[in-house]
């Protein structure tokens, strides 16, 4: 473990701390480094939800201080994106949606590569092992609206990304967090660098840990989670246009889930990475980047190591799953720039392989062999382009071509008694697969305004839970690795974003058809996939109004709709409408702030069909959660933040949930969902030098 994170490691002092510098109106100033002026305007928390940068483009600094509590990863801050929730898993590690889309509809990348989960039921989501504040950018794309970050991503894409490292003379930077909060949370966090023009190293750590949460009523919900991660990142930058970057990562954790029969025991994640840019190659030929990455999670889960094991049932005795994924991959891409036209084109390639392995008996596991159960494969091009058509207006359009291929090493379907042989064993299936999309963008002339619409098409290979984790595949088939087919998404964004000195507005609209929509149908215990046709519809809107120079309003709200039109029902897993409300005060180095937060109730549910990590098993009621917070900057070098999350104490539970698990007390019949955190009290300390 880092000395950094050795030398705080009681979270008592560490607590005290925080309380001693914190007043009842702290929260945090902007982030101060080297080369920035002393006395800059404070950032306020964002109390309401990140509002987009360009057209269907957000672009935020995830080290922002944000409410509610500080994220635990890489979900938790998502949802602070208008149109994104996610399904709760514990205390920490839940799954993103994006306008009710969910899985590998959504590409989320790590500093250019993709960490994907080992789950079956995904217990480790991607986002599971992205330590959000260890990130310098985070840029998300909704809709089919790009095509050079991957395949798939009909519901949008996101980029957790961190800069290279600039220094003009030799020297040093350092960044600390310390963090305390309600029911034992914890956080330390170290982000340093040093170098000069030729050259940098910048090293990362974090530990954060918490007990399980209590929920309105006082009811304890088990949550308790725990994680660390340690990279390092090695620079050489010969001149200014030249980059070639090694960086390194480990990481692990554990978690206990209330809506689930087994808990994340571990969580390990090993990570490689090589890129190399070049630029100002020519008038014409601007640059061209290189990127390699290796990712690799082993993940185990048991009904031991955080909870005390079923005496009786199907899950009876202590017993434990150890699963693993391996993913290489690499990209490589050029830029032309003409006097209106602007060209990004390139190749990308991706193989992983996942294995797994399982025991009764604690530690058994360890003992047994893993099997490969599965391969995947992605062999893809793409080229982008933007034409300046007029002063005002300009045109954007892509076109990728995928060679998806998936290969069956089971050799058996089920387990225990109830195994038998898989008619697909040693089967392998490919497929070729287009994606492009078209959008228009026009700037209004005299005004800060911009119109836009776009038509996108993407078609989606199903993923390693689709083809493999489903118990059975439609009715008539071998299994779901035979017979689902890929996903095929056609949808039109629209909108206008408004950007004025004291008044900023936008609102973004989407329409679309999914042809093989991939469901999971759930019946007495069993999960089968298949495909249906879908329309999908909604929208986001948002304004931050700011009357004067130390008040400012924000609303934001975002609505999902879909329909299954193959069965003549609702989409399951959609979230209801959501409303954000806040209102901050500004004075000089201080800000407080409040945040009402509504959600609607949702009657458009389709009860026993989902994802393959949650269903729809009722209809939900709305709440409202109101949270306060506050900030200020002692000096240059120090900033506090504070808050109060669900200050009334209020019970409730998200739509997009888990029915809490027999195994922690909750029903046997599965309808009692996870409640949500009660009153949550928080403290930040921020250090740079």
């Amino acid at each position: 473990m880092p000395a950094f994170l050795s030398a705080l490691r009681s979270p008592r002092s560490a607590a005290l701390l925080l309380g001693a510098l914190a007043s009842p109106t702290a929260l945090a100033a902007e982030d101060l480094r080297p080369g920035r002026p002393e006395d800059v305007e404070l950032a306020p928390t964002v109390v309401t939800a990140v509002a987009p940068t360009s057209p269907l483009t957000i672009t935020t600094d995830p080290k922002a201080p944000r409410q509610p509590l500080p994220a635990t990863d890489g979900a938790d801050y998502l949802k602070t994106i208008p149109g994104f929730s996610a399904i709760r898993n514990g205390g920490s590690n839940g799954d993103p949606v994006l306008r009710g889309m969910f899985g590998s509809r959504l590409n989320i990348l790590a500093n250019g590569g993709q960490i994907v989960g080992a789950c079956p039921g995904r217990m480790d989501a991607p986002t599971s092992y992205i330590a959000p504040q260890s990130y310098d950018r985070l840029v998300v794309v909704k809709g089919p609206q790009t095509v050079q970050w991957g395949p798939g991503a009909s519901a949008g894409t996101v980029r957790f990304e961190r800069d290279p490292e600039a220094f003009e003379e030799p020297g040093a930077r350092a960044d600390a967090t310390l963090l305390a909060g309600s029911n034992g949370r914890f956080e330390r966090r170290l982000d340093t660098a040093a170098g000069s023009r030729e050259g940098y190293a910048r090293f990362i750590a974090n530990e954060a840990f918490a007990d399980d949460y209590s929920d309105g009523s006082g009811n304890t919900v088990p949550s308790r989670w725990r994680k660390w991660n340690g990279d390092l990142a090695l620079g050489w930058t010969p001149d200014p246009d030249s980059l070639v970057e090694l960086s390194a990562g480990k990481g692990d954790g554990e978690a206990r889930y209330a809506g689930r029969g087994m808990d994340g025991a571990s969580f390990k994640r090993e990570s490689l990475g090589l890129r190399m840019e070049r630029h100002g190659l020519g008038e014409v030929w601007q640059g061209i980047e290189a990127q390699l990455y290796y990712n690799y999670a082993d993940h185990v889960m048991d009904n031991y190591s955080l909870r005390t094991p079923p005496s009786g049932g199907m899950m009876a005795g202590p017993m434990a799953s150890n699963v693993d994924r391996r993913t290489l991959g690499g990209r490589l891409k050029g830029t032309w720039e003409w006097q209106d036209v602007e060209l990004v084109a390139g190749v990308d390639a991706q193989t992983s392989e996942h294995r797994k392995r399982s025991a009764m008996g604690e530690g058994a596991y360890k003992e047994v062999p893993r099997s490969k159960d599965a391969e995947m494969t992605d062999l893809g091009a793409f080229a982008e382009l933007t034409w300046h058509a007029s002063e005002q207006g300009r045109w954007i359009g892509g076109a990728r071509l995928d060679r998806a291929s998936a290969k069956d090493y089971r050799t058996t379907l089920g387990s225990g008694m109830a195994a038998r042989p898989n008619p697909t064993a040693g089967h392998e299936r490919n497929d070729t697969l287009p994606s492009g999309f078209v959008r228009y963008e026009h700037d209004l002339q005299g005004l800060p305004l911009t119109a836009y619409a776009g038509l996108g098409h993407a078609q989606r290979f199903p993923d390693y839970w689709e083809l493999y984790s489903a118990t059975s595949g439609p009715a008539g088939s071998a299994n779901a690795f035979a017979a689902i087919r890929p996903e095929k998404t056609t949808q039109l964004d629209t909108g206008l974003q408004y950007q004025g000195e004291q008044l900023e507005a936008w609102v973004s609209a989407y329409a679309g058809e999914v042809r093989d929509y991939i469901l999971f149908d759930y019946t007495g215990g069993q999960s089968m996939a298949r495909n249906i046709n879908a329309h999908i519809a909604g929208g986001e809107l948002g304004s931050a109004w700011r009357f004067n120079d130390h008040w400012k309003a924000d609303a934001t709200l975002a609505y999902a709709w879909g329909e299954n039109r193959s069965d003549g029902t609702a989409l399951a897993q959609m979230p209801p409408l959501e409303t954000r409300l806040g209102l901050t005060y500004l004075h000089d180095r201080w800000s407080a702030g409040a945040l009402w937060r509504l959600a609607s109730a949702q009657h458009r549910t389709d009860p026993g069909r989902g994802n393959v990590v949650g269903k729809d098993y009722r209809d939900t009621p709305g709440f409202g959660v109101f949270s306060l917070n506050g900030a200020v900057r002692l000096n240059k070098h120090l900033k506090v933040s504070a808050g109060v999350d669900n200050l009334f104490g209020k019970t409730y539970a998200e739509h997009l949930n888990l029915a809490g698990n027999a195994g922690f007390g909750y029903p046997g019949d599965g309808t009692r969902p996870v409640n949500e955190p009660g009153r949550t009290l928080w403290t930040q300390v921020d250090l740079s030098f």
